[in-house]
């Protein structure tokens, strides 16, 4: 679905709107009661360059409603905390939890390779397929939460709600596209007047009239001789009509198909997709620049931003998760790490 321009148009437009930055150029704030843990913190994520892969996390968020984030240390030196992240394949990380709902690890699928010792299964399903199992405090999951059910424990997608509606407008472009192909080129009829020839004796007239324009002679300069191949760019898809009396012969063109112009099925499906997928449609459909598009483009920004809102906030724990990981890390008390925010 990411290939498709507007579905890729609509996860920019809320990775951007997500990780804009403040009236002070900042993406984030850091809030606690102790100036020296919001220095840490802001130190940390300066150190990681988090302002680089912000935008990515967000976008795995909102693409796959699930992130996971990998905080790399210095074994030699754990206690200067975080030194890195590493952003990992959503589709290859499976969350282990506990028979009441709790974390218990992660599971990373590993390519079948000879020299790998540590790995472990979980179930049936996962029969022939190889995994190495992660701490759960080696991975932070970001996700955009929901109420289905089905989706539990990961989250769900902006694009979940539009699998749907995606599929039917592909069909229906499809569908468009193969008729404007067959029916958008003209065709030419042509009178052949057989005179007074038996049904027979017509028809194979016909079929030589059709040789001709189907067959194109050329010098054959290995022996000599004319002879005739093949055109790709004949008229083949012409129509023949035998005639009699005195018509004579003639030939008429039959125009293309007349309404190549309706897409209003098309635009049906569209409208249904971008309304899936929460973004006005203002926002990558241009209409006439008009005062009402203006008020009615402002009332849907503040529907819009709620929904930015909520992504942001579900951005937020895990981020505020990186945090207090890194202070538990590097040695703050308990008390300190609790109340960051």
């Amino acid at each position: 679905m990411d290939d498709y321009p507007e579905i890729a148009t609509a996860f920019d437009i809320y990775a951007d709107d997500s990780t804009q930055k403040n009236l002070r150029g900042g993406r984030w704030t850091v809030h606690s009661e102790s100036q020296i843990v919001v220095d840490e913190v802001n130190d940390m994520y300066k150190h990681i360059q988090l302002d680089r892969v912000y935008w990515d996390i967000v976008r795995n968020v909102v693409k796959y409603g699930d992130c996971f984030i990998e905080t790399i240390i210095d074994v030699h030196n754990a206690k200067k905390g975080i030194q890195r992240l590493k952003v990992l394949n959503p589709n290859f990380i499976i969350r282990v939890e506990n028979e009441y709902g709790y974390l218990t690890d992660f599971l990373q699928e590993i390519p079948d390779k000879d020299d790998w010792s540590a790995f472990g299964s979980a179930g049936d399903f996962m029969t022939g397929t190889k995994y190495i199992t992660l701490d759960r405090n080696q991975l932070i999951h970001f996700r955009l939460r929901t109420a289905d059910p089905s989706y539990y424990p990961y989250g769900k997608g902006i694009a979940g709600p539009a699998i749907r509606v995606f599929r039917s407008l592909k069909l229906m472009e499809d569908a468009m596209l193969i008729y404007r192909l067959a029916r958008a080129p003209e065709r030419r009829i042509f009178y052949i007047d057989v005179a007074n020839m038996p049904a027979t004796k017509a028809e194979m007239f016909i079929e030589k009239v059709k040789e001709k324009f189907k067959n194109e002679k050329f010098y054959n300069p290995l022996n000599g001789s004319v002879d005739a191949r093949y055109n790709p760019l004949s008229a083949d898809e012409d129509f023949f009509v035998p005639t009699r009396g005195a018509q004579g012969t003639k030939i008429d063109t039959l125009p293309g198909a007349q309404n190549l112009g309706e897409v209003e099925d098309v635009r049906y499906f569209r409208d249904k997709l971008l309304a899936a997928l929460k973004i006005p449609k203002d926002y990558i459909v241009e209409k006439d620049k008009s005062p009402e598009r203006k008020a009615n483009l402002s009332q849907l920004d503040a529907k819009f931003a709620r929904t930015i809102g909520r992504v942001q906030q579900q951005v937020e724990i895990g981020l505020e998760m990186l945090a207090k990981r890194h202070l538990a890390i590097v040695g703050y008390p308990a008390t300190l790490i609790k109340e960051v925010k």
